[in-house]
């Protein structure tokens, strides 16, 4: 009975310590400031200035860092060269069995120097990039109906359907899960469209810097929020360690950096080079236009992921006693790119290809049905009908005949829709699934926390769509094909 005690006593030696940090500094902006442990030599001050010095650490010296949304030990160990159990030896209040940890509890960071480290300047919190609680007092059509620039009057057909201006943003935002301030603030300070009442055709093939087939306003904003995408979750996931920049030089990514910061600088890093990058990701640049135009970011709150998050049960997303495909290993929640936050499950059908089915999609928890579109419903489960807060399921291709409506409360295994071809891009009828949380996407093969559904665990592949689910001795390989390998039943 000990054991049970000495678990509760350090989880709230662990709670008392970030309330104490919650309750002096809840809206700081994060400062890194280096650990007494370190040595003298290697204490500096902080700069304006995006690209702070900083120095090389003898292997395992000790700094401050202020855990930050998402962290968690396997993705500190990559970042800063280190390992989960040293970092578990240098904070000892930390559980072992952690998921995520809490936005700003301090932590003593075991660190191993790699050299051209990137900028250290962080230029929008990680609150400021997903389609979260940070937009719940935000009006866009209000917003933009404000601004004196010709975007506002803009307006194109997406999904056969004409959105204006708010309509356009709001789609890429609400799809992409990018907070539409991101979208917005990016557009001023690459084109000058929400100030600039005169507006010029000729440069809207290539609206935001990018030469290519996707030539129009409209393509060219869905074309950078896959790569804002991109650039944040490759980061958040660990895999994004280092960038490429136009001139040759490579830099590795100051470990203390945050996931938006990074994806900014992935962006930028694409369409600048030389002292137009380093401006863009400077206080000068981009964060001076999103800070003009929004205020301050780092003023608001800034909790995406919680401490400890946990995902509710979910069941399969059909029928007990039937037998579907897993067509479908960890891939793009939406766009091309990262995060590979959703998979798929295809009924069972005679033929190959865009069929229709009698079979349903299903409930995989409670919830209420906060918006469809073509193909698509979100299923919200905090129940508060907003997308933007708490977990939500995404179903794609979803058949429009015969599926939920906006507002319907759902009981787990409840019918949400037919699978089908609609929405997006598919080559036959399957249901596509994602998680969010807060507006961020969460990783379907997340270490931390994984799309489990009736204990099935996603892994990943070599390539998008690959991988297999697991369940103890159980493995499901996933296959466009349909094949016996692919078959899996609900319980």
């Amino acid at each position: 009975m000990k054991a049970p005690n000495l678990f509760k006593k350090r989880w709230l030696n662990w709670l008392s310590v970030l309330l104490l940090v919650a309750s002096c500094t809840p809206h700081q902006r994060p400062t890194y400031i280096i650990s007494q442990t370190a040595p003298d030599s290697a204490a500096i001050e902080p700069t304006a200035t995006p690209y702070d010095t900083r120095p090389v650490y003898p292997p395992g010296t000790l700094v401050d860092y202020i855990a930050q949304s998402g962290d968690n030990l396997n993705l500190l160990s990559k970042r800063f060269g280190t390992s989960p159990s040293e970092i578990l030896f240098s904070n000892p209040a930390i559980p072992k069995d952690v998921t995520t940890l809490p936005p700003g509890f301090p932590m003593k960071m075991p660190i191993y120097y790699v050299p051209f480290w990137g900028p250290s300047y962080q230029i929008i919190p990680d609150a400021a990039f997903v389609y979260g609680p940070d937009l719940l007092d935000f009006d866009l059509s209000v917003f933009l109906d404000s601004t004196g620039g010709w975007f506002k009057n803009f307006g194109a057909f997406i999904q056969e359907k004409y959105r204006n201006s708010a309509g356009v943003i709001k789609y890429y935002a609400e799809n992409y899960s990018l907070n539409p301030k991101l979208l917005l603030a990016l557009v001023e300070y690459q084109t000058g469209a929400l100030s600039n009442p005169q507006r010029d055709r000729t440069k809207e093939a290539t609206f935001l810097g990018f030469d290519n087939y996707h030539r129009s306003v409209e393509l060219q904003i869905s074309y950078a929020a896959d790569i804002l995408n991109d650039g944040f979750y490759r980061y958040f996931n660990g895999e994004l360690t280092s960038l490429a920049l136009a001139d040759g030089t490579i830099e590795n990514i100051d470990p203390w950096q945050n996931s938006a910061t990074v994806a900014l600088q992935y962006y930028f890093s694409q369409v600048y080079r030389g002292e137009e990058y380093k401006k863009a990701i400077g206080p000068d640049g981009f964060a001076k236009t999103f800070k003009d135009l929004f205020g301050d970011p780092w003023l608001r709150n800034l909790t995406v992921l919680p401490g400890s998050l946990t995902q509710p049960q979910f069941i399969l997303p059909f029928q007990t006693g039937t037998t579907w495909s897993y067509t479908g290993g960890p891939h793009t929640g939406w766009g091309t790119r990262k995060p590979w936050a959703a998979i798929d499950f295809a009924p069972p059908s005679k033929t190959h290809g865009c069929v229709e089915t009698e079979q349903y999609a299903l409930a995989v928890a409670d919830g209420v049905v906060a918006r469809i579109d073509t193909g698509t419903v979100m299923l919200d489960l905090d129940g508060d009908g907003d997308e933007r807060t708490g977990w939500v399921i995404l179903y794609l291709h979803v058949a429009e005949e015969g599926r939920v409506k906006l507002g319907d409360r759902l009981k787990q295994g409840d019918r949400v829709g037919r699978p089908s071809c609609e929405g997006g891009s598919a080559t036959g009828t399957h249901v596509h699934l994602a998680r969010k949380y807060n507006g961020q996407w969460i990783p379907a093969a997340w270490g931390v926390l994984p799309f489990i559904l009736e204990g099935w665990t996603p892994v990943e592949g070599y390539a998008a769509y690959q991988g297999e689910l697991v369940r103890g001795t159980q493995r499901v390989r996933a296959s466009t094909l349909s094949d016996s390998a692919s078959m899996i039943s609900a319980d």
